[in-house]
């Protein structure tokens, strides 16, 4: 690592994973589940916006209830910190943001998800029941896994 002007080394960086998606509540919903993370509350921003003028209804929709941004939605990890005032995580999580195009090609990057030993059958079936699909069952010297897509076609691995 290089040292700041001062010698100390530089805080690690804060960083979410992105993902687009045709419906970012859908997938929060399928992704929140499949990790037993938490679906991001945003409605007290979300008012307080609004009542600013600060954002137009139409750029909001209900969820669960409550108010949520239109074209973003995030998940967190229940153990990690997060801003009270906004609903956002401040340590792992996805966020997904809609786009208009469907997916295309190849995913670049993917998750892999480590259910533990002897679990993998019973977390695929779990995954296809949230609307996973499998796409192949890899063996490899280097181990075994499920290759899946999650409801929008987004391939992830379980090992």
């Amino acid at each position: 690592m290089t040292p700041t002007p001062t010698g100390a080394a530089p805080a690690p960086l804060h960083w979410k994973l992105v993902i687009d998606a045709a419906d970012p509540h859908a997938q929060a919903d399928f992704w929140a589940a499949a990790l037993h993370y938490e679906v991001e509350d945003n409605s007290a921003l979300i008012e307080r916006l609004l009542e600013l003028g600060a954002l137009p209804g139409e750029a909001t929709v209900e969820f669960h209830g409550r108010p949520a941004f239109r074209d973003l939605i995030g998940v967190r990890h229940p153990d990690d910190p997060y801003d009270e005032e906004r609903g956002t995580g401040l340590g792992r999580r996805l966020l997904f943001q809609r786009v208009p195009e469907a997916k295309s090609g190849k995913n670049r990057l993917h998750l892999d998800l480590h259910p533990g030993e002897g679990r993998r059958a019973d977390e695929v079936e779990r995954l296809k029941g949230l609307g996973a699909r499998v796409l192949r069952h890899v063996r490899e010297h280097g181990g075994e896994w499920m290759v899946m897509e999650d409801p929008e076609g987004n391939v992830f691995c379980v090992a």
